[in-house]
């Protein structure tokens, strides 16, 4: 039977990445491909504990159906996170729990784009966000972007000649899949230029405590004076992913709007997942987690950063991110990223070709790399296994 679908899966396509992490998953394959947390660092004992005393504690009200808006002490842990972690003060009336922070990407969509809108981003920017905003036809104008992140006088430009734009979506901190984290200059006239427009701003915050060096920046929700900033957080990177947990912080507008959109969606996030969650931060200390999960992650930033650096051959670069679970590899004028990873495949290693993170301005000339997943020694193995790949297309 041939079906009639609607016109907008004409723009739908599988994930690259989820594509390529099929390839990806063969046993004998060394892996940076993925944006995966290191699995040895699930709680899992405690998890179990907990798990079983809340069931035994409120069984009959955590296996109900609960509020759109999710677990009231859990917002309330949020929200107190927030302003002691984030230096973002806000009140959990205006936080909503969702199904992971990708929800609030398809919900941002939803709540925004008539087909043609114009949405801006980064360039590079986070695949899953593209795919979430492409769902409703909307038109991606690339911000030209830096080490230092997002050029602000080149957003302004965009804004003063481009009609119909809904929002920007950022990643300010150790951003997906570059690892650069905008400085506080950068953060502060990007502010200044989204207010003289009045655009409203999807700041999505991963990776905010995975940092391993240097002083925090405030978050852009917090240099926020004008209502137009919504925070995305999420517990994937500090906890588990599986749980699928994140929020929206966001102005009570929008996060009212979302209410309605997540009502209709899948009425609440799981309840029990909630509950597990919460009942682990009562017992346990989710900041001495993120503290392990610093440490190894940071160690293992390091090693790769010291083996691209023995291993690559002169004129390829490299990020040296502060944090995060990424780094962005150029390759030289010349050199297909393409053909890289397809010899890279060939020295079963494995990365992500960069022009997936680019709606508009393909390179063919870089590649993400993440770090947070491999051990050392499968971490300098497939480091190697790259720099023979790339330098058998130079």
């Amino acid at each position: 039977m041939e079906y009639k679908f609607a016109s907008r899966m004409d723009r739908m396509k599988a994930s690259e990445i989820r594509e390529l992490l099929k390839l990806t998953a063969r046993p004998e394959i060394i892996s940076f491909a993925g944006g995966l947390p290191a699995p040895e660092l699930f709680p899992v004992k405690e998890i179990a504990q907990v798990s079983h005393d809340l069931v035994l504690k409120e069984g009959q009200k955590l296996l109900q159906y609960a509020t759109t808006e999710g677990r009231p002490t859990l917002r309330e842990k949020i929200a107190k996170r927030m302003t002691e972690k984030y230096g973002t003060p806000v009140d959990m009336n205006d936080i909503l729990i969702t199904t992971g922070s990708q929800q609030c990407l398809d919900f941002a969509g939803k709540l925004f784009l008539d087909p043609g809108d114009v949405v801006l981003c980064e360039s590079p920017s986070y695949l899953g966000a593209l795919n979430a905003f492409n769902a409703y036809q909307p038109v991606f104008k690339e911000v030209p972007t830096d080490g230092e992140g997002i050029i602000p006088e080149e957003l302004d430009k965009i804004l003063a000649t481009t009609p119909k734009c809904k929002f920007i979506y950022v990643i300010p901190d150790f951003q997906n899949p570059t690892g650069i984290c905008w400085s506080l200059e950068r953060r502060k006239k990007f502010i200044e230029v989204i207010n003289k427009y009045d655009l409203p701003v999807f700041e999505d915050n991963p990776y905010g405590e995975l940092r391993y060096r240097g002083e925090s920046f405030p978050t852009l929700k917090s240099m926020d004076t004008k209502g137009l900033v919504s925070f995305l957080g999420t517990f994937s990177k500090i906890f588990c992913p599986g749980l699928r947990l994140g929020w929206i912080a966001g102005p009570h507008t929008i996060v009212e709007k979302f209410v309605m959109i997540k009502q209709s969606a899948d009425l609440h996030t799981s309840n029990f997942d909630q509950g597990v969650a919460d009942a682990y931060m009562d017992t346990y200390d989710l900041d001495a987690h993120v503290k392990e999960i610093v440490e190894l992650y940071g160690h293992r930033r390091d090693l790769i950063l010291k083996t691209m650096e023995e291993e690559f051959p002169e004129g390829v670069e490299f990020t040296r991110p502060d944090g995060g679970l990424f780094l962005w590899v150029t390759v030289p004028e010349g050199v297909s990223a393409r053909k890289v990873f397809d010899k890279c495949i060939e020295q079963k290693v494995a990365a992500v070709i960069g022009d997936a993170f680019y709606p508009n301005d393909k390179t063919d000339r870089s590649l993400r790399v993440n770090y947070s997943c491999m051990p050392d020694d499968k971490i300098v193995e497939g480091v190697k296994r790259m720099a023979r790949a790339i330098k058998e297309c130079m």
